[in-house]
């Protein structure tokens, strides 16, 4: 399992059918943008809106990521563009990557980690 699995219940971004794609967007709130409109921290995983589009792209990046383990008592969400980063680490340095990596991601503004305790 990993951060994106576990913390949002979704699998690794793959291209969604056409007929998968037309419920996602029936899902978006009537005024949602469409399309380019979308700001960058509402793109979700396969370019649709998403209003925790940021967090989900934040979490499969830590997925992607080869030095990130999935650790469970890290958690991911989103004010805006500010990734917000919560729990515990094992480390100082597991913590610099992950802040390091979330804020590489489009649409990321700032990290927050205030809520991250280490050790």
């Amino acid at each position: 399992m990993g951060f994106l699995d576990r913390i949002f219940g979704g699998k690794k971004a793959e291209a969604a059918p056409a007929a998968e794609a037309a419920p996602a967007a029936e899902a978006a709130p009537a005024n949602a943008p469409t399309g380019s409109d979308i700001p960058a921290e509402r793109v979700g995983l396969n370019g649709e809106y998403d209003q925790s589009g940021l967090a989900k792209r934040v979490a499969q990046a830590f997925d992607d990521d080869g030095q990130i383990d999935d650790v469970e008592t890290l958690w991911v969400a989103q004010t805006g563009g500010t990734v917000v980063l919560k729990g515990k680490v094992p480390s100082q340095e597991f913590l610099d990557k992950a802040t390091s990596v979330a804020s590489g991601v489009s649409g990321a503004t700032s990290v927050d980690a205030s809520g991250v305790e280490v050790g």
